[in-house]
């Protein structure tokens, strides 16, 4: 499992992106398509056309990290794009996770996330 902190952002373009392309190749394009900084270590998501391949490109404080995979049979399905024409979508870790094991998130449901009410009545540490 894919485990980041709550600070790093995940970007995936929706625009495909020629999967020749290397570290600063990757880093135009982050400029160019999707508006962000490349330097900002939040991590942005490359597809190529066919959807069987995809890059990651990061910043780790000290140079450009770049990650890659490519499926031997199927595709990986991208969310749909939003109704405004944005160039990427941002994505959670989770979410990310299942599309690079094949998983397609269009039927897929978030559920409420359970969050404890305490009672007023009731301070936490101090016996009732």
């Amino acid at each position: 499992m894919l485990t980041l902190p709550p600070s790093v952002r995940i970007h995936v373009a929706l625009r495909p992106v020629d999967m020749r392309a290397q570290f600063d190749g990757l880093a135009g394009a982050v400029r160019q398509y999707i508006g962000g900084d490349p330097r900002s270590g939040h991590i942005f998501m490359f597809f190529n056309r066919r959807r069987t391949m995809v890059k990651a490109l990061y910043w780790d404080r000290s140079g450009y990290c770049l990650w890659a995979k490519r499926l031997e049979k199927g595709c990986f399905h991208l969310p749909e794009p939003a109704a405004d024409g944005a160039a990427a979508v941002e994505m959670e870790a989770s979410e990310l996770m299942l599309v690079l094991e094949g998983i397609d998130l269009v039927g897929a449901t978030r559920r409420a996330r359970w969050i404890p009410r305490l009672d007023p009545s009731v301070r936490p540490g101090l016996a009732p």
